[in-house]
């Protein structure tokens, strides 16, 4: 999976995914694309789903670029933990997509 190696801080907050990309909309390299239609979180998993796939359709020819690399830290509280007593454990890393 992919993740980073090391961060500086443990935890971050959400932030919001309002408007579209600034730059990384247009193709940079080769000659076809994925393109986000809506703003998402796409989770590590995600993103090495979609490189098998795409990897196993070509038979293993050709290059592929991922250009998303997931940097920020999803944290979730355990199961019947009371609200409160600070902020959950990093459970996954998602890159913040945008159209």
């Amino acid at each position: 999976m992919l993740q980073p190696k090391k961060t500086k801080y443990r935890k971050m907050q959400k932030g919001h995914m309002k408007g579209n990309s600034q730059r990384g909309s247009q193709i940079a390299f080769g000659s076809f694309a994925i393109k986000s239609l809506e703003e998402c979180w796409m989770t590590a998993r995600q993103i090495e789903a979609a490189r098998i796939a795409v990897t196993r359709y070509m038979k293993r020819e050709g290059q592929i670029w991922i250009r998303v690399f997931p940097d920020k830290p999803v944290t979730k509280k355990p199961a019947e933990v009371r609200m409160g007593k600070g902020k959950g454990a990093p459970e996954l890393w998602v890159a913040t997509v945008r159209p």
